[in-house]
């Protein structure tokens, strides 16, 4: 896996693309492997939890960044574990 590689996701409309790829490949979306190419899939894939169009999600311990670029059912994980939310870094005060 490099950086720019698109997955999707097989049980809903989900897409991400890879920024930053870590020691893994084993990438899944709402419990199921991600796919090179598109399947078709219409639907939420029965998840509770929604990926955000424009966030990125990491794994801390693989090092693993992605970026979603279509909105689905998730949730992404690497490994069984589930990727978080990225946070903005925090900008200096400028009394």
């Amino acid at each position: 896996m490099k950086p720019g590689t698109r997955l999707h996701s097989t049980v809903s409309e989900a897409s991400v693309v890879v920024v930053r790829p870590g020691t893994s490949d084993a990438f899944t979306c709402g419990g199921q492997p991600m796919a090179a190419e598109p399947s078709g899939v219409v639907g939420d894939g029965g998840a509770s939890e929604q990926l955000v169009i424009g966030k990125r999600y990491v794994d801390e311990k693989s090092g693993v960044e992605v970026l979603c670029v279509k909105g689905g059912a998730g949730p992404l994980a690497v490994d069984g574990r589930v990727l978080a939310v990225k946070s903005a870094k925090q900008l200096p005060a400028s009394d």
